[in-house]
């Protein structure tokens, strides 16, 4: 299928007015505290986080002793004691100094630890629970990379920037209170209320300025992200279009938004930090008011005195970083709410020892089976007739803004180990969209997806997907081969070792010889470490169509759904990866599934399908009443397409004219 097909859809429902289950999924964690929610993926370690609380407690009283004991040590000395008495109060200067930047060093080391762990940790599990889901995603590519991505890191930093900053300025600012309590009980009193200032008016302010901005600009960044996905990955496409330079002033204007949102919460952020300087100049002022009277009184001594006055240019280093901290706060709780977005209310479980592993590349997808079983057919009753895979009166298609699209309906087939089955059909008559829901990336519209190769699911809701959700059936060993899949930036042997890890380079020789490519590896100048380039850029696109159904053979997978591998191709080149495809699946008890519109090589196939929608035209005029196909065969008409014939390929040509006349044009 083409991008129009694959792709268009998906845009047509993220524009969709309709609330999708994304969009409910927000709703319903909209009460409890997503962040408490999403903390247990951290897998944040609580003694951990306590060392880096007390490391920085300690950093910052070192500062805070550094200040007092500087100031008892200056206006000792103007006394001019002897030197003996001021050796002690030297040397506490020298270790404060000291052991502020040693334990402020330490602070960060175990803070970030913490926090990179925790991101790690919560990746590991957004993954697997969503690889785990059977409910469907509904964001675009640059939506669900920018909550991956950016909303993982602000929910892995409220550890460094909000808890560990919070907790230290608590400890802190307590012991604070009380020392210059014990100096002067109304100094002390002062220092108290004016940290309440700068440690709680001024985070709720800065909290609520993060409340406006926060939630508008997590959706700003998302699409940016989206957009700048777009333009990379679709430059040449655009530029075709003539649409390149309206999809950059997109970009231009989205970033403007972002820009405006953020500005729109400077007046209450910039409030807040002068609020916070306001509050450390009240307490010295306090100090001072309260302590002259003191000193002259004779209750408080004059080294005492520059104690209490010095102090609190210290200790509101604690509540600097406060405001920020509640940023911080919003931030991560408006992430964590849209990283629950895209997870089920009760995520299931995956066991150790059989997992699904889902393995997914731009819009290829490859679901292989679980670990145990075997890439020759020895897993499980692997020797039997058993059907591989089903579908059972299935309708495929898109979600759409008044509903779901039907690309093709009413299909029924049976895929046992070692058959062919084909889907033919024209250009956009909806093989692709039938393709992807029999191996589980999207969710059927009706009928059932059976077989020991997926979990039996009989589909009649609401439940749709995107061509860049994530699977909506946990599918065990069926390997779907897109036919614009991705190869890596890398070496040909590493790209093939995508499919399976330990391959090895004599089998991937083999699978490149089956294909056809052999003397196409034999000129390449370092073999299998040739590097492809970005985007495939060193491979035609005919190579690429075969170097992805090389990796599909060396897949562990059961059932192989290959889209068009005669594209880019010559025809005798497209018949013979066919047939390689086809010698395959029987010698190792594999079954296959073919999408095509080129007929020629279908003989090796045990049953073909036709798809076409609308009426058949006459033998004399296949096209008449549809637009014609690239076979001849009836293209898309607007309505869905079902099957209008079966049988094996000899067959169909004695009995169907427009197949028999689709056949001859090849020919």
């Amino acid at each position: 299928m083409n991008d129009q097909v694959t792709r268009e859809p998906e845009r047509a429902a993220a524009s969709a007015p309709v609330p999708h289950r994304d969009a409910r999924r927000a709703r319903r964690y909209s009460g409890p505290d997503p962040l408490r929610r999403i903390l247990p993926l951290l897998e944040v370690r609580p003694g951990k986080v306590a060392a880096a609380i007390a490391l920085g407690t300690l950093a910052l009283t070192c500062a805070i002793g550094l200040a007092a004991v500087a100031a008892w040590l200056v206006a000792r000395a103007s006394q001019m004691p002897p030197v003996l008495t001021l050796s002690v109060a030297v040397v506490s200067v020298r270790a404060f100094g000291i052991g502020r930047g040693v334990l402020r060093y330490c602070e960060r080391l175990a803070s970030h630890d913490v926090a990179l762990r925790g991101m790690a940790a919560l990746r590991a599990n957004l993954y697997e629970r969503l690889a785990a889901d059977d409910r469907p995603v509904t964001v675009r590519r640059g939506e669900l990379l920018a909550r991956i991505g950016q909303d993982v890191d602000d929910v892995g930093d409220v550890v460094v920037r909000a808890m560990v900053p919070a907790g230290v300025a608590v400890v802190t600012s307590l012991g604070s209170v009380i020392l210059l309590g014990v100096l002067l009980p109304s100094a002390g009193l002062a220092l108290a209320v004016c940290l309440v200032l700068a440690g709680v008016v001024t985070p709720w302010l800065a909290a609520r300025a993060a409340a406006r901005t926060e939630a508008r600009g997590a959706a700003a960044r998302g699409e940016v992200t989206a957009l700048s996905l777009e333009i990379l990955e679709e430059s040449a496409p655009l530029r075709v279009a003539g649409r390149f330079g309206a999809r950059l002033g997109d970009l231009d204007a989205a970033d403007a938004r972002l820009s405006a949102i953020a500005d729109d919460g400077a007046r209450t952020s910039g409030l807040a930090a002068a609020l916070g300087a306001l509050a450390q100049g009240l307490a010295v002022l306090a100090a001072l008011a309260f302590g002259i009277p003191a000193a002259l009184s004779g209750t408080l001594s004059p080294e005492a005195l520059t104690v209490i006055v010095l102090t609190p240019l210290a200790v509101f280093e604690a509540t600097a970083g406060l405001p920020a901290a509640a940023v911080q706060l919003h931030r991560s709780r408006e992430a964590a709410r849209r990283l629950l977005a895209l997870l089920p209310a009760d995520p299931p479980d995956v066991s150790d020892t059989q997992v699904t592993r889902v393995i997914r590349t731009s819009d290829t997808a490859s679901v292989l089976g679980t670990d145990d079983a075997g890439a020759d057919g020895s897993g499980d009753g692997s020797g039997d007739d058993a059907a591989l895979l089903t579908l059972d009166d299935v309708a495929a298609g898109w979600p759409g803004a008044d509903g779901p699209v039907v690309a093709v309906e009413g299909v029924s087939l049976t895929l046992r180990p070692g058959s062919v089955v084909a889907l033919a059909g024209a250009s956009g008559v909806g093989k692709t969209t039938l393709l992807m829901t029999a191996a589980g990336l999207i969710g059927s519209l009706a009928g059932a997806v059976g077989g020991r190769s997926a979990v039996r699911q009989v589909i009649g809701g609401p439940d749709h997907r995107s061509p860049d959700g994530l699977p909506t059936e946990r599918v065990g060993d069926a390997l779907f081969v897109a036919e614009d899949g991705h190869l890596f930036d890398t070496t040909v042997l590493e790209n093939l070792r995508v499919a399976r890890g330990d391959v090895t380079p004599d089998e991937a020789r083999a699978a490149l010889d089956a294909v056809g490519l052999g003397d196409w590896l034999d000129a390449l100048p370092a073999g299998l470490d040739t590097v492809v380039g970005t985007d495939a850029a060193a491979v035609s696109g005919g190579e690429r169509r075969r170097l992805l159904v090389a990796r599909a053979l060396l897949a562990p997978a059961r059932v192989l759904l290959v889209d068009e591998p005669a594209e880019h191709l010559d025809g005798q080149t497209a018949d013979a990866l066919v047939h390689a495809v086809a010698a395959h699946a029987r010698a190792t008890g594999r079954a296959v599934l073919v999408a095509t519109h080129r007929l020629t090589p279908l003989a090796v196939a045990d049953e073909v399908l036709l798809l076409a929608d609308g009426a058949r035209g006459d033998v004399g005029d296949p096209g008449r009443s549809g637009t014609p196909g690239v076979s001849g065969i009836p293209g898309p008409s607007g309505s869905p397409a079902t099957v209008v014939a079966r049988g094996r390929h000899e067959d169909l040509l004695a009995t169907d004219p427009a197949y028999a006349w689709a056949a001859a044009q090849e020919a």
